[in-house]
């Protein structure tokens, strides 16, 4: 039975096929982020020139952000999972192209020393954001196809070695330090998880841990970082300047928050408040009780994929799982890595949080990640459901 007949196995329309708490885990996400990025944007857009002056300008956008993503992941939703991983190679190709346009002067966009976008007029696309995604379908689908010599250092590891540093070096350039992060994480976790030998995988892990280490010791700008992280309050107006003001941000949220719109660091203390630290304006304006609720909700998230993704391995979709783990591993590291830079924990790094935080690129990727997440699951159900019917 091919994939496209398993899917509508048993009679069953696609609403019914869907996974509920999934569809309305994802939509309070969406909802919750829309109204955090008005309440953190709003002061600045109404004494910024380029929003017209207008106090709902960010608003209105994540909310056409929002509709994009919501369409995109419907047409996403409606391709049947043997499309997706057909088309995963040229996918992960497209990716590393749009890589490269953006290097490229005169056509990529530079904002804030960083050339990561690509302008289309009425929007900027960040092709970082979709290689997330190309990443976890390529990883899954080489991992499939490479099984059998998953075990060979030279043909099963190499070749994607090569590709996720060539990725890497990409992402360096712009650069995007914390997108390669997440990259690596997600194809590391896919070929561990797709039978990647033990020894081979912890040494891959020291080797990244070492690079990592290099990378930043060779880059002033890195470096800087790290040691406002290590100590915010040796430079609180230089080096330190947003961890600062991120920590005093949580003080002052203590256990229940000074209410919606009650934040102070928003207006103008805390940069990039409805992007990279919107997690401290909700800590200020909802208390410990609503960083918890958001690592409670991404924590169901990263378990609900695992459980999707073990669901096909029992049905021996293994493509399927593997891009299912994929997805939660990149959402729960990209998740783990911004609310440990919000706290303190990391050094700060250019990463929404998934869902939440204002930008185009970022919630059109990650809804059709949360489509192709719903499709798998549809798809195994409606197998299991004609199995049980044969």
């Amino acid at each position: 039975m091919s994939m496209v007949n398993t899917a509508n196995a048993g009679g069953r329309t696609p609403r019914q096929g869907l996974d509920q708490s999934l569809v309305w885990l994802v939509l309070s996400l969406l909802s919750f982020g829309l109204v955090m990025v008005y309440s953190a944007s709003i002061d600045m857009a109404e004494a910024s020139k380029a929003t017209g002056f207008r106090a709902n300008y960010f608003l209105l956008r994540q909310l056409v952000f929002i509709a994009v993503g919501l369409l995109a992941g419907w047409l996403a939703f409606r391709l049947p999972m043997v499309r997706w991983q057909q088309a995963a190679p040229w996918l992960f190709v497209a990716g590393l192209v749009l890589l490269a346009l953006v290097l490229v002067p005169g056509v990529g966009r530079n904002v804030n020393g960083s050339q990561r976008w690509l302008p289309l007029g009425v929007a900027n696309l960040q092709p970082s954001e979709f290689m997330k995604l190309c990443a976890v379908l390529y990883a899954a689908d080489y991992t499939v196809r490479k099984a059998a010599v998953m075990h060979n250092l030279k043909k099963g590891f190499y070749p994607m070695l090569i590709a996720i540093l060539f990725t890497g070096a990409l992402l360096l350039r712009e650069p995007d330090f914390g997108a390669f992060v997440v990259i690596i994480a997600i194809a590391m976790s896919i070929l561990f998880l797709g039978g990647l030998n033990l020894r081979i995988f912890i040494g891959l892990i020291v080797m990244s841990l070492v690079g990592f280490a290099g990378l930043i010791w060779s880059s002033p700008y890195r470096l800087q970082r790290i040691v406002g992280f290590m100590d915010p309050w040796a430079d609180p107006y230089g080096k330190g300047y947003q961890l600062s003001h991120a920590l005093i941000a949580f003080g002052r949220g203590q256990w229940f928050g000074l209410g919606l719109g009650g934040s102070i660091e928003k207006l103008f203390y805390l940069p990039e408040a409805h992007t990279d630290f919107l997690l401290a304006v909700i800590a200020e304006e909802f208390g410990l009780v609503g960083v918890v609720t958001v690592i409670v909700l991404f924590g169901w998230l990263v378990v609900r994929a695992f459980q999707i993704g073990r669901a096909a391995a029992a049905m021996e979709r293994h493509f399927c799982a593997l891009a299912a783990m994929g997805i939660g591993v990149w959402m729960g590291v990209q998740a783990g890595i911004n609310i440990g830079v919000n706290v303190g924990l990391l050094p700060t790094k250019g990463l929404t949080l998934p869902l939440l935080s204002f930008g185009g690129s970022g919630i059109v990727a990650n809804c059709i990640a949360m489509a192709i997440l719903l499709r798998i699951d549809f798809e195994t159900r409606s197998l299991k459901s004609g199995r049980k019917g044969a």
